[in-house]
């Protein structure tokens, strides 16, 4: 497990996404809804289109490009025309700063 810092909790408003670039697990999209922070990949799995220029409309990100949406909290794809469900981060928020848990897969190799 790896946590990667995303925003301050004070950089985020109520009903905000921001994307948080992010070179070794994709772009990341972190949301603050109602004071509860969320963390998705960022990358819509429909359209190569970024979520965070997105508009959120209750506990859904709509994609800016199709009109897709995706429930924010289980990253579970609800409109036409996206059917694949997004990446889902657990968060932690230590102090003001907010973090993505990233499970790390390492490769394991068999010797021979």
């Amino acid at each position: 497990m790896e946590k990667v810092y995303l925003c301050k909790a004070t950089d985020l408003e109520a009903n905000q996404v921001k994307k948080i670039e992010n070179n070794k697990f994709g772009d990341i999209a972190v949301y603050n809804l109602g004071g509860q922070f969320y963390a998705t990949a960022d990358l819509c799995t429909h359209a190569t289109a970024s979520l965070a220029e997105g508009d959120i409309e209750d506990d859904m990100i709509v994609c800016p490009v199709h009109w897709g949406m995706f429930h924010i909290p289980s990253g579970e794809a609800q409109g036409f025309p996206c059917e694949t469900d997004l990446q889902t981060y657990p968060v932690e928020v230590v102090g003001e700063e907010v973090f993505a848990v990233i499970e790390v897969n390492e490769n394991i190799i068999a010797k021979a």
